[in-house]
């Protein structure tokens, strides 16, 4: 396979893998595409080899889910209208159903499709660490944010004036019109 045809079909894959029930899966219409066999061969020749295909292998979508996907997938439309529910396969159930057909493009194509699932599980945890090194930023900013307004507020304390509290003169002063009220009094 030359290496501009495996660069767009990688690309191909790439659109094509949807993460449906907590798994990464490309469903059969997709598989067929890819492998270059019609649907019902697919599911026909998955059907004959049904104990290679445990549940963590292949899945049938639900009414539901089937219509959330044809909902938000514009290639999958044609699915609308289809009796059945689509399969999905899992990355290993892509590669076993890539053995199954034992065509030489299939194999070709499986090994695409490892490759590209094997990507996005690499840029998935490149996120991930992502993620983790800007929550811990945040939290610094947010530890030096509080540091700051301390050393802000002490500084305004600093530039304020002080008061200087009003002492009373040392010596003798003459006697005030209260203190003779009170001497007189006495």
């Amino acid at each position: 396979m030359p290496t501009n045809t495996a660069t767009q079909l990688a690309k191909q894959i790439e659109t094509r893998i949807l993460i449906l029930r907590g798994q990464r899966i490309i469903l059969d219409a997709d598989l067929s595409a890819l492998y270059g066999v019609t649907t019902k061969r697919l599911n026909e020749q998955v059907k004959r080899n049904n104990e290679r295909f445990p549940a963590d292998f292949m899945f049938q979508l639900t009414t539901v889910e089937k219509q959330e996907v044809v909902a938000n997938c514009d290639h999958l439309s044609s699915l609308k209208f289809s009796r059945t529910n689509p399969y999905a396969f899992t990355e290993h159930g892509a590669i076993m159903a890539a053995s199954v057909l034992n065509t030489a493009h299939a194999i070709e194509v499986s090994v695409l499709v490892v490759r590209t699932f094997v990507k996005l599980r690499q840029m998935l945890a490149a996120h991930k660490d992502l993620r983790h090194k800007l929550l811990e930023l945040e939290r610094k900013v947010d530890d030096h944010d509080g540091a700051i307004r301390n050393l802000i507020t002490a500084i305004h304390q600093l530039m304020e004036a002080p008061t200087i509290p009003q002492k009373p003169p040392i010596g003798f002063a003459p006697w005030s019109e209260e203190s003779e009220n009170m001497t007189n009094e006495l």
